[in-house]
């Protein structure tokens, strides 16, 4: 059930997040503008990748990071396999990489890539990457939370991809 308020030239809806509300809670979470990342890993078939937006930093010292798979998500399995993993954040002109990541997407066909010492795939070009080392892993309810110890970090100028109300989107600085 939500409540309609009427807040200063603004309606407000105030609701219990569950079931019933499923619709409005994710709308409530869209309103928060993320960046846009890829996270890859190495399998036994290949590199495979998965779109996020669930990518945070968590400790400067010592320098980790954290980001949360979909349980419901086909290539869960192999990321909660994976030692390694390279997250990857997207400029704004690499939208398409994104849509290459998500499901149905290309994956690493025709995408060039490289391996790193870890084996990792590491998409070149990138706005940043962050090569990462398992430090744990948490359960947190329908995802996991996945916090990696950054072994390696490059970053270059640009714009970020962003991510807001289910569209991607540039940053605009006035």
């Amino acid at each position: 059930m939500t409540i309609a308020v009427e807040t200063v030239g603004a309606s407000e809806h105030v609701f219990v997040p569950d079931a019933s509300t499923t619709k409005h809670y994710r709308n409530a979470l869209g309103t928060f503008t993320t960046g846009v990342a890829v996270v890859t890993v190495k399998t036994p078939n290949g590199p495979i990748g998965m779109t996020v937006n669930s990518f945070t930093s968590a400790s400067l010292d010592p320098p980790l990071v954290l980001w949360s798979p979909a349980k419901s998500s086909s290539r869960y399995e192999a990321f909660m396999a994976a030692e390694h993993f390279a997250i990857h954040v997207l400029s704004a002109e690499q939208d398409l990489i994104s849509t290459r990541f998500t499901r149905g997407g290309l994956g690493f066909d025709d995408l060039p890539w490289q391996e790193n010492s870890e084996g990792v795939p590491v998409i070149p070009g990138t706005l940043a990457r962050f090569e990462c080392a398992l430090a744990n892993r948490h359960d947190a309810g329908d995802h996991t939370l996945i916090l990696g110890r950054v072994l390696r970090a490059a970053h270059r100028e640009g714009e970020p991809l962003c991510f807001s109300r289910g569209t991607f989107g540039r940053f605009q600085s006035h």
